[in-house]
């Protein structure tokens, strides 16, 4: 696998797709290939410390983003729960957050926990949110760096943050009815807020269910397909249930189906990446 300079993915899907196993094994081939690589986790969750094999105890020690009080009132200038009502910044710098926050994994690559926004009320303005909006932003900026931002459902959330920064979307769904309903769904959102390449990923998928998107098309009477810019496949891998909670050890098992899928998928986001580098620099030059 060729060395990228970097590039921006958000990772989602519906809980229990696979979505958090995939995001630590793209991280960890990405770095593997002297990828200098940015692992975001921002599902409520926070399972991809583990995922990644950093040591159980080393992991259950991070505190997110959005738990951490003393860097929110820092940087907003109000301590969560303590001051409702009270005015703050709504664009606080948070160019030390990685260096401050950021976990080493490997040498090539690195860990930021963020913790979830708020759901709650449809939207809360507050001032966790808004630290997390404007890191969000910031990683968009960061340069010579892959950031896999793994996430819950569905992108709205993060409004149009993500469009600035993020070139490409992956939505992971398995074969089942409710999966792909929701990966239908956060691919309309990931283009509405502008993210110019999104792709499916159908993980887990046995032998003889190649077929599981053409039985969705035909009971809901769509082309799911169109919304995407490509579809894979993934297999299903049994060894995970033996190697977790350090699932990327599967990499290592070079007969795998899963692993060779994996690698065929990073070297696509590759070439839509650098398809989308060459498309930009004619631009530029018109």
């Amino acid at each position: 696998m060729k060395k990228n300079q970097g590039f921006r993915i958000v990772v989602t899907g519906k809980g229990g797709v696979g979505k958090t196993t995939l995001t630590a094994c793209l991280a960890r081939l990405l770095a593997r290939g002297e990828t200098n690589v940015l692992a975001v986790d921002e599902d409520p969750q926070m399972n991809l410390p583990y995922a990644l094999g950093l040591p159980v105890s080393e992991a259950a020690q991070i505190i997110p983003l959005n738990r951490n009080l003393d860097y929110i009132e820092e940087k907003t200038g109000v301590r969560p729960g303590k001051a409702w009502g009270s005015m703050f910044r709504l664009n606080p710098g948070v160019e030390d957050v990685v260096q401050r926050f950021g976990v080493k994994v490997d040498h090539y690559l690195n860990l930021l926990v963020m913790g979830t926004v708020v759901q709650a009320a449809a939207g809360c303005l507050c001032a966790e949110n808004v630290l997390l909006d404007s890191v969000i932003r910031h990683l968009a900026l960061r340069d010579d760096e892959a950031i896999l931002l793994d996430t819950q459902a569905g992108v709205e959330h993060f409004g149009r943050a993500l469009a600035k920064g993020f070139s490409q979307c992956l939505v992971i769904a398995d074969g089942t009815f409710n999966a792909l309903s929701v990966a239908r769904h956060s691919a309309e959102l990931a283009r509405q807020i502008g993210i110019p390449h999104v792709h499916l990923v159908i993980n887990r998928v046995r032998e003889g269910e190649e077929g599981q998107l053409s039985r969705f098309d035909a009971m809901t009477r769509t082309d799911t397909a169109e919304l995407f810019d490509t579809v894979f496949r993934l297999s299903m891998e049994p060894r995970f249930e033996a190697l977790e909670p350090d699932v990327t050890r599967i990499l290592d098992e070079k007969t795998s189906s899963y692993v060779q899928g994996v690698c065929n998928l990073a070297e696509r986001l590759l070439a839509f990446e650098e398809r989308r580098r060459r498309a930009t620099a004619q631009e530029s030059q018109t």
